[in-house]
């Protein structure tokens, strides 16, 4: 299989073909990549989402928008507020900030509501006062589908994209994917076979720092998540399960995964917990280890 690999959005990408890619290709996927990151980064000061943080009134975003501010309405919803785009003013509090600076500035502090002051609809943010928008919920998932959908415009109908644990895949044969340890990235606790859907996971171990803060918080208090410490979920597009793999952290699984569910079914899940059991959904607690 052929290989491109890249950094983009601050993570590594590995994309495997059944044939080369081609330059063209790649500057399109490395394009994409850019103006992706142009919008909604937070750690780029030049970034659309950085300008708001100083701005009010209204801003217009890309297309992809549109999705993004649907998923985030029904996972709020379905969360009782646990998930919200507003949190990044909260991460930064506690240190995730744009220069990453890993030292809180003060305790934690719930996100602000998704309210009248702050309207995501379709492509459009209406800001009473300034915010800090968030999408790392699903973000990386949404990039991740959108390399897909230039791979499958050129003509590439198996690929494996991975971005650094968010994986999207095309094609007939499946493949075999470890379910990393959360304590311990060098082994895993299960594997899970999978083909033409994306399996993707959250973990707080990946962006840990200070006594006990990681990335992954509930907006409703601003505090990280302490009694999960790895999630996955297996849906048809990687932005859905980026999403659910960052919710299963606040929401109880099949609670979650109902809201989802689609003809053929509710997307598959598995919650792993700090006393050390697992919930999950049957593809995945087949293939943990005992």
């Amino acid at each position: 299989m052929e290989s491109f690999t890249f950094e983009a959005i601050g993570t590594l990408f590995e994309i495997g073909t059944d044939r080369p890619l081609g330059d063209a290709v790649e500057w399109t996927l490395l394009r994409e990549a850019e103006r992706f990151d142009w919008v909604w980064s937070r750690f780029r000061p030049d970034s659309l989402v950085a300008q708001m943080r100083a701005g009010t009134g209204r801003w217009d975003l890309p297309a992809e928008s549109a999705a993004l501010s649907e998923l985030y309405a029904r996972l709020y919803r379905v969360t009782k507020g646990a998930v919200n785009p507003w949190i990044g003013s909260s991460l930064e509090r506690i240190g995730y900030g744009p220069g990453y600076e890993l030292v809180p500035s003060g305790a934690p502090e719930p996100a602000p509501l998704w309210d009248a002051d702050h309207v995501w609809e379709g492509t459009a943010v209406v800001l009473k006062y300034p915010a800090v928008l968030d999408i790392g919920a699903a973000g990386k998932g949404l990039l991740v589908d959108r390399f897909g959908a230039i791979l499958a415009d050129a003509g590439h109908d198996e690929f494996v994209i991975d971005g650094s644990g968010d994986i999207l895949h095309a094609g007939a044969e499946p493949v075999r994917a470890a379910l990393e340890h959360p304590y311990n990235a060098d082994e895993a606790i299960g594997l899970i076979d999978f083909h033409g859907r994306s399996l993707c996971a959250s973990a707080g171990n990946r962006r840990a720092w200070g006594d006990g803060f990681h990335h992954l918080l509930d907006a409703r208090t601003g505090a990280p998540v302490r009694a999960v410490v790895a999630a996955w979920a297996l849906a048809d597009d990687a932005m859905t399960a980026d999403a659910l793999a960052t919710a299963l952290f606040v929401a109880r699984g099949p609670d979650l995964v109902a809201e989802f569910a689609g003809p053929d079914g509710a997307p598959e899940w598995l919650q792993v917990f700090s006393d050390g059991h697992a919930e999950g959904s049957p593809a995945f607690l087949e293939g943990l280890f005992t």
